[in-house]
């Protein structure tokens, strides 16, 4: 195990990858966190309405991929903005790139991908909490971990419109026209919940 992976994790953006037995699924997240270092243990809440939280819960193992600054705003789009219910987020993907638990992950665009087996889940409301042990990690390059802060700053496109007043998501750029924004609203898109969203 390469613990240098681990570093990586830190104030990152990630896809969460699992699988059902018959497809692959993806979403963003930005909420995975070392939390042992022996043994070697993570978690990640995934919105319950993500059908990514569905896969883990069914297969107990998911994939990490650690989005670098180089990635474009597609990747975003592909993993953060739909749903994998009806779509195949791996569609047109140049590689079928696989861990040692046959989980797809992101091929391009990460520095290291890590592999975790579920030892609890917690149900947090709004959020599943999965704490993991780590099975396998991979580090891939030496490129800095995109932020938050990168990511608004150089992936995300610029408004090309004047700004429209309400809620914005700060994750996929969901426009929310009204106020106030109830406070159990769901991204229609990333389904994130109210606390992703800044006034605009």
């Amino acid at each position: 195990m390469d613990l240098s992976a681990l570093h990586k994790i830190s104030y990152g953006l990630f896809v969460i990858t699992a699988k059902d037995g018959k497809k692959d699924n993806g979403c963003i997240s930005n909420t995975v966190m070392q939390v042992t270092a022996e043994p070697a243990r993570l978690t990640v809440a995934i919105n319950k309405s993500n059908f990514t939280a569905d896969m883990i819960i069914k297969s107990g193992e998911f994939n990490v991929s650690i989005l670098t600054q180089s990635t474009p705003f597609s990747i975003f789009e592909r993993f953060g903005f739909a749903s994998g219910k009806d779509t195949d987020k791996f569609a047109n993907c140049a590689h079928d790139t696989r861990t040692k638990n046959g989980i797809r992950y992101i091929p391009k665009h990460i520095n290291a991908v890590i592999s975790a087996k579920v030892k609890e889940t917690h149900d947090c409301g709004t959020h599943i909490l999965f704490i993991a042990d780590i099975t396998e990690t991979l580090v891939l390059s030496d490129e800095p971990s995109a932020t938050y802060q990168y990511y608004f700053d150089n992936i995300k496109p610029k408004p090309k419109t004047a700004k429209v007043k309400g809620y914005e998501c700060k994750i996929c750029s969901y426009v929310f026209e009204g106020d106030p924004l109830p406070s159990d609203f769901i991204c229609p898109w990333c389904k994130h919940g109210a606390d992703y969203f800044k006034q605009v």
